[in-house]
């Protein structure tokens, strides 16, 4: 019965989703918004998630102002959800007039030279995935979800744009390392998004907004095995329903190093320095601290 409600409830969510894709950007981040309000206030677990990750990165806000940024976060986590009907089925002309880029000349590199792109996790970053794919060869990871109505959609909206490229590919977490970087040698550029708490395999403990917070090392790791650039790529949602602009930056000079907790601790340094640019659009629903050193007590 479980798996058949979920079937049901996907394909509504989903038959929903088309519909109102056909609505101009501006209202559909409208109708967007109203739906995070609403998940504001029923979806009381993953609200606390967000309260508690905001006052242990902010600890100098009152509860008042964490509220507050919460909300607009559940705001624009609404309208991220409906704006993937223009990623899965609008025309990709209308992808690319609200879907902008910047920074193309870090797009290639130098002739023969690989590149990882590094997303962190702003709300932006499947649109960032999608809007890149379009301009090159590109590799990223995918993650199931429970509902498998859901997940078959997003993988199928995951693999419109990047079948325009042969070379592209999807992985999965369990394809590992090496066979990501044979594909990055190949001139595959990775989008990575590494900052999500995975567990203690493959992490180690840097600082987070000063907490020691489990934190993979594939951006070292890839970039040895490669000889990558390093280009960080930050998507970043626009006001009043004004699309996206997915931002490539210049590649780090003097990365990798050997000291890899020294580069992971960059990467984590990096991330803390663009969430205070636009906190709103962080990913705060997810439990980044989740796994705990040894002996230390769950914050959730």
């Amino acid at each position: 019965m479980g798996n058949l409600l979920g079937w049901i409830g996907g394909q509504a969510a989903i038959r929903f989703m088309w519909l109102l894709h056909f609505l101009p950007l501006r209202f559909l981040a409208r109708a967007g918004e109203w739906i995070g309000v609403l998940a504001y206030y029923i979806a009381y677990s993953r609200r606390r998630v967000c309260m508690i990750n905001l006052a242990k990165c902010f600890p100098h806000l009152t509860d008042d102002e964490r509220r507050v940024l919460t909300k607009a976060h559940c705001r624009l986590f609404g309208r991220f959800v409906l704006d993937h009907g223009l990623l899965w089925w609008a025309p990709t002309t209308r992808f690319l007039r609200h879907v902008t880029l910047e920074g193309r000349e870090f797009l290639h590199g130098a002739p023969g030279e690989c590149i990882i792109m590094l997303a962190p996790h702003f709300l932006g970053l499947d649109m960032g995935g999608a809007r890149l794919a379009v301009e090159r060869p590109l590799a990223s990871m995918y993650q199931k979800q429970k509902n498998k109505v859901i997940d078959s959609q997003i993988l199928a909206g995951r693999m419109r744009f990047l079948r325009m490229f042969p070379a592209s590919k999807l992985f999965s977490r369990q394809d590992g390392v090496f066979a990501v970087a044979r594909t990055i040698k190949q001139g595959v550029a990775f989008y990575y998004l590494p900052d999500l708490d995975f567990g203690s395999r493959d992490a180690i403990f840097v600082p987070f907004f000063g907490i020691p917070t489990a934190t993979i090392t594939g951006v070292s790791r890839l970039a040895k095995l490669t000889g990558a650039k390093v280009v960080p790529c930050i998507t970043s949602m626009l006001p009043g329903g004004g699309g996206y602009r997915v931002k490539l930056l210049p590649p780090w000079e003097n990365f990798p190093t050997a000291d890899i907790e020294a580069d992971t601790r960059r990467v984590n340094s990096f991330i803390e320095e663009q969430i205070r640019d636009m906190p709103e659009q962080y990913y705060w629903l997810h439990k980044r601290f989740k796994t705990r050193p040894p002996g230390e007590v769950s914050f959730y």
